[in-house]
C-alpha cells in the first residue's frame, strides 16, 4: 500500500483500484496492453545506424580521467598498494617457478653466494628495492584491516593513517636495509 501513497493516491482509491481481488482480474488485461503496445521507430538501415551511433559517441563528453584531478593521498596510496602487491607477487611467483624449474641454479646457497659477491652499493640498492614495497604494502594492509573494522573511515582519519603508513614505511625500509 505504500506505493499508492508515493503516487499521491488516496487510501479509498487504492483499496478499490489496487486491491488484491482487482489485481487478479486485471492481470491478463495489463499483460495484453503491455504486450500489444506499439513503438514508433525510424526505418534506418544498419550502416546508417552505425554512422549515427558513432557520431553520437564522438559528441559525448569523455569520462573524467585521473589526470584531471588533483593528486590525493587516498588514491595515490591505493594505487601504490596495488602496484606493490602485484610487484611482490610477481617476484615471489617468478622466483618460485625458477626454483622449481632449475633448482640447482636458483638454490638458496647459489642465491646467497651470488648476493655476497655483489658490491656493497648494489646490495643496498637491492635491499631497498625489496624492502620499500614490502614495508609499504604490509603497513598499508594493516591500515585496510583497520578500515574493515570500521575505524579511521573519516577523511581526517584516512589522511592521518595515510601519513602514518608513509612515515612508518620509510622507517621500516631504512631498518630493513641497514640490518
Amino acid at each position: 500500500m505504500n506505493y499508492t501513497r508515493a503516487l499521491g493516491l488516496g487510501s479509498t482509491l487504492s483499496r478499490t483500484t489496487f486491491s488484491a481481488r482487482t489485481a487478479v482480474h486485471c492481470t491478463p488485461l495489463v499483460r495484453y496492453a503491455i504486450l500489444r503496445r506499439s513503438v514508433q521507430t525510424q526505418s534506418i538501415k544498419p550502416d546508417e545506424a552505425s554512422v549515427i551511433l558513432n557520431t553520437q559517441r564522438l559528441a559525448r563528453p569523455s569520462s573524467p580521467h585521473f589526470t584531471i584531478y588533483q593528486p590525493q593521498l587516498t588514491w595515490i596510496g591505493s594505487i601504490a598498494n596495488r602496484i606493490t602487491g602485484a610487484g611482490l607477487s610477481l617476484l615471489l611467483y617468478g622466483f618460485s617457478l625458477a626454483y622449481l624449474l632449475a633448482p640447482s641454479t636458483f638454490s638458496s646457497a647459489n642465491v646467497i653466494e651470488f648476493a655476497a659477491g655483489q658490491p656493497e652499493w648494489v646490495k643496498l640498492a637491492e635491499k631497498t628495492i625489496l624492502a620499500a614495497p614490502f614495508a609499504f604494502h604490509s603497513l598499508n594492509g594493516l591500515r585496510h584491516l583497520a578500515w574493515d573494522t570500521g575505524k579511521f573511515l573519516t577523511l581526517k582519519g584516512a589522511y592521518r593513517t595515510g601519513y602514518a603508513v608513509l612515515g612508518a614505511s620509510a622507517i621500516t625500509t631504512v631498518a630493513l636495509v641497514l640490518l
